[in-house]
């Protein structure tokens, strides 16, 4: 067989492949500009960049309903390891609540617990914990082990709260609350209710100049987050800022998937040069697995979005994403505090020190450009909740999700079938809750998001009311990035993370809780005619005829290549 006649077969094959179901191949290594975010919960990262999580190991009180009781006593945290000789100044911190006749004990040795202050850290080197931490520290005679331990606070000789922990890494915090051990350096929040506010609700890529009027309006300061940064628009507006007198900071991922592209270290590289802060997080300490968050302060007003800061993202030129900027002090605040942290930390380095002797990946250019349907409207919201992970984000919609009681839509460019969030849609659509999935149709997430597809079709025939669509863009936009949903027309979610366990509990995520009918019922017009658009059947067959005739045609062509090169081989090797 000739080399002609072998890519003609090839082509046949791609052909008809993409037609049973386009897109529907397997997935291979993308390049940076098209999958340059984390993916599934089997994403490869690098091991000494996660903090490691642990199972379930701590009992605090909680109330009657199974909610943990602020003010009850509670073992909040441990730091068996710190960076000392002798691990001098470990601490335990304990929540006392005022009670008297507390113990805590390692197995080994009892100590009080005095009631001095709501929140105590007892350390047998208070001296040395008064450097580590900034709790009131009472000294108590307890020695921890770094390889593991069971703490139990006892009230009157009654257990109240217990918390194990296994080895522990260098300088790492036992978060009790969370089961999990912190980097040093990286605070826990809880969710944050900034209360009611006027925003601006917007989709892209339909309507990318709510971004750069967001950056352009700024007298004072602009503090951006983000992951990836390759918007020559956006830089251009941040370099205009800073001319003009504004304090412009830039923070964002070092390792991104696929590597920093070329685009991206040209414009980092100009904001540096024309004075912008920039910082990147990275090294083999850095407190996130990615710092994924995607969100800009500019004065007193926030902005959060699903997207990156590139073309394709914030400025419309590809994906389907959603956004909102909040007018008013409070979320702007309570940003700007998660930025502080964040752009404060040991992992968050210059960009000049990053940069050095590093080699960039060679990017694609910009997509194309996409009609305005959905115009960006203003919007009444009850209440902003900013949400963060690693913290509370992840449980913050599931525990949502659990409180559904008409409908769910979720839009997002993948799912775990075997995650949390799924488990929550799962649970709510067989207590009778309307659940949609909208999924990406991206080439490297269509196989997986088709068995997704093909798992809601099953529960389906067993009687839930579920169902999940991959998304036909038809001209409106190119794939699916947002990661939203929409709750019972009354609660939306927007922001950065994805619908996994590894980015609720690994990567530093953003998300805006908008409660209230005005929000909701703007992102849920844009869902429904993404929805509607994307009605299955419009084709030979519907999903899982086409996922199957896919693996069938792809079945052949392996064969035929397969007998071909088998002939060449044989013949060369003859």
């Amino acid at each position: 067989m000739s080399l002609t006649r072998a890519a003609s077969i090839l082509a046949v094959c791609w052909v008809l492949c993409s037609v049973a179901a386009p897109a529907a191949v397997a997935p291979v290594a993308a390049a940076p500009s098209e999958m340059s975010e984390p993916a599934t919960d089997a994403t490869v990262t690098d091991a000494t960049r996660s903090p490691t999580a642990t199972p379930n190991a701590t009992r605090n009180a909680s109330a009657e309903d199974g909610t943990p009781n602020a003010s009850a006593p509670a073992i909040l945290s441990a730091y068996p390891n710190p960076l000392t000789d002798g691990d001098a100044g470990e601490y335990v911190v304990v929540r006392t609540g005022g009670t008297a006749n507390l113990t805590l004990s390692d197995g080994e040795s009892n100590v009080s617990v005095p009631p001095d202050a709501d929140v105590v850290a007892v350390a047998s080197d208070p001296v040395r914990a008064r450097n580590l931490t900034d709790r009131p520290v009472v000294a108590a005679r307890l020695d921890l082990s770094n390889a593991g331990e069971r703490l139990v606070l006892r009230r009157g000789g009654v257990v109240v709260a217990e918390t194990t922990y296994g080895r522990a890494p260098d300088a790492e915090r036992w978060n009790a609350t969370a089961d999990r051990w912190v980097p040093r350096g990286l605070s826990l929040r809880d969710p944050v209710s900034t209360g009611p506010a006027n925003a601006t609700a917007f989709v892209l890529p339909d309507d990318p100049g709510v971004v750069r009027e967001t950056l352009r309006s700024a007298d004072e300061r602009i503090l951006l987050a983000g992951y990836t940064f390759s918007s020559t628009r956006v830089a251009d507006a941040l370099v205009a800022a800073h001319r003009r007198g504004v304090r412009v900071r830039v923070l964002v991922e070092g390792s991104p998937v696929g590597g920093v592209s070329t685009r991206q270290a040209d414009a980092l590289a100009r904001l540096a040069r024309a004075g912008v802060a920039v910082r990147v997080v990275s090294g083999s300490r850095a407190r996130f697995d990615y710092h994924h968050a995607k969100y800009a302060v500019a004065d007193e007003t926030a902005l959060v979005s699903t997207e990156n800061w590139k073309p394709t993202g914030t400025g419309g030129r590809k994906n389907r994403g959603w956004g909102v900027r909040v007018e008013g002090g409070r979320t702007a605040e309570e940003l700007a505090a998660v930025f502080e942290h964040d752009f404060g930390g040991a992992d968050a380095v210059s960009w000049r020190r990053y940069r050095r002797g590093r080699t960039f990946a060679e990017s694609s250019p910009p997509e194309g450009d996409f009609p305005r349907r959905v115009a960006a409207e203003s919007v009444a919201v009850e209440e902003v909740r900013v949400l963060t992970a690693p913290g509370n984000a992840g449980s913050a919609v599931v525990e949502r999700f659990d409180g559904a009681e008409r409908s769910i839509d979720v839009l997002a460019p993948r799912m775990d079938p075997d995650g949390r969030f799924f488990d929550a849609l799962r649970r709510a659509a067989n207590r009778g809750v309307r659940v949609r999935i909208l999924l990406s149709n991206a080439w490297y997430d269509e196989e997986a998001n088709a068995a997704l597809v093909n798992r809601t079709e099953t529960l389906r025939e067993r009687g839930y009311d579920i169902e999940a669509r991959i998304a036909r863009p038809d001209g409106r936009f190119g794939k699916v990035h947002a990661k939203g949903a929409v709750v019972d027309g009354e609660r939306t979610f927007v922001g950065s993370l994805n619908w996994n366990d590894r980015a609720a509990t690994e990567n530093r995520e953003v998300v805006l809780e908008l409660v209230g009918e005005d929000p909701a019922s703007y992102y849920a017009a844009a869902f429904d005619a993404d929805w509607r658009a994307s009605e299955p059947g419009g084709g030979w067959w519907g999903t899982k005829t086409k996922t199957t005739a896919t693996l069938a045609l792809g079945a052949l062509c392996s064969l035929a290549l397969a007998t071909w090169v088998t002939k060449k081989t044989v013949r060369f090797d003859g």
